[in-house]
């Protein structure tokens, strides 16, 4: 699920009241966006299965209200553990899909970037914004290949004699004001078709799904760049995961937010857990995946996901309580979830307007042995999420 977007992975764009001023002076942008339900039709229909075309659904779909490229991973570099994510989101704006104005700002992108240093024990993230057109910000509709102003995110094909599946490499260059991330990652495994062939439920009426597929054990080269000092990726010790996901889903009215992980273990298999939350912390909805090396997916149904807050950490910055600790319960087995850093919260005010907690993670197994490294995500702990 991505940073501050809706369901699983994640879902519809939660844009607030942010930036005001700026918006504003984008007049229809304004409207669109500080509108209490950012004029959004009242309901949404049910996504049909379908089955998913690549290299095109690597691209963008414009005809849905919302979108995102999610890349969280860690890496070594200098003897030193460092966890990295990266989104883009695309939202569209239904108020001005009819004005003829090549200045109507029709989709909007956003990013948020942050990396994690484990050993200093400290986040730092940066964030975009801006509309789509004029060579600023676009989203190819061809392929994975999307520009916000200095920052990219671009998917070539690197099959080269590998018929059974489609290989995939992805380079993102990112730079923030404190750090930057010139990286590739390289598909080893076959793409993780999420829920039904790709449709994923999201709550329990048949409108909340969202087409989503993840790229799971995806390998790690590049640079990463912090406080001025560029270091080098050590090589073999990077994993990273990728969901792509896209939908024209609201949350469901009594959804207050989610947990998330993403989840590649050390064997090589991938492991998928969400549930969203009622305010009252109770499941609304969960699910998930599980795939081990050259296996068919494992889908799991609702009831069948546990999430168990363990340990708690308040945010000085923001006053939310997050569980940093948990235990989840799935069909292939008991697992803890513990961040390796507790302050691993994101203040995106300047774009999406939410405040969500996305952390590097250790996976442990029942046996209390590590078994994986992914991320964790948690919204809806500073404030209800609302579109």
């Amino acid at each position: 699920m991505p940073p501050a977007l809706p369901p699983g992975p994640a879902g519809p764009l939660p844009v607030g009241a942010t930036r005001r001023k700026w918006l504003a002076a984008q007049v229809p942008l304004g409207m669109a966006l500080t509108g209490a339900a950012c004029w959004l039709p009242e309901s949404a229909r049910a996504l049909p299965v379908r089955r998913l075309a690549f290299p095109r659904d690597h691209g963008s779909h414009p005809e849905q209200r919302t979108e995102w490229w999610y890349i969280t991973g860690h890496a070594q570099a200098q003897g030193q553990p460092w966890g990295f994510q990266l989104t883009f989101f695309r939202s569209r704006v239904d108020a001005t899909q009819n004005l003829q104005s090549a200045f109507a700002a029709k989709q909007l992108l956003f990013a948020h970037a942050a990396i994690t240093d484990v050993q200093g024990q400290r986040l730092r993230h940066d964030q975009r914004i801006a509309r789509a057109g004029f060579g600023v910000a676009q989203a190819s509709e061809a392929d994975t290949r999307i520009r916000l102003q200095d920052w990219t995110l671009e998917r070539s094909d690197t099959t080269r004699g590998k018929p059974d599946f489609m290989t995939s490499r992805y380079t993102a260059q990112i730079a923030g004001s404190e750090f930057g991330l010139d990286l590739q990652f390289d598909s080893t495994q076959p793409v993780l078709l999420q829920g039904q062939q790709g449709l994923s439920r999201k709550g329990p009426d048949a409108e909340q799904a969202s087409y989503y597929y993840s790229q799971p054990q995806l390998a790690v080269k590049g640079t990463l760049t912090v406080a001025g000092k560029r270091m080098a990726v050590a090589p073999g010790t990077g994993r990273a995961w990728m969901d792509h996901e896209w939908s024209e889903a609201l949350l469901h009215p009594e959804a207050q937010g989610w947990d998330w992980i993403g989840m590649n273990l050390h064997d090589g298999s991938a492991l998928t857990a969400f549930r969203l939350r009622r305010a009252d912390g109770s499941a609304l909805w969960a699910g998930g995946s599980w795939r081990a090396p050259g296996q068919p997916v494992q889908v799991f149904a609702a009831q069948a996901v546990v999430f168990t807050p363990q340990r708690v950490w308040t945010s000085p910055q923001s006053g939310a309580r997050y569980p940093v600790q948990w235990r989840v319960v799935t069909p292939v087995g008991l697992f803890e979830v513990r961040a390796l850093l507790d302050h691993q919260e994101l203040d995106s005010s300047g774009s999406t307007g939410a405040i969500y907690w996305e952390g590097l993670s250790d996976l442990i197994d029942s046996t209390g042995q590590p078994v994986g490294r992914g991320y964790l995500e948690m919204t809806g702990y500073a404030k209800p999420l609302r579109l």
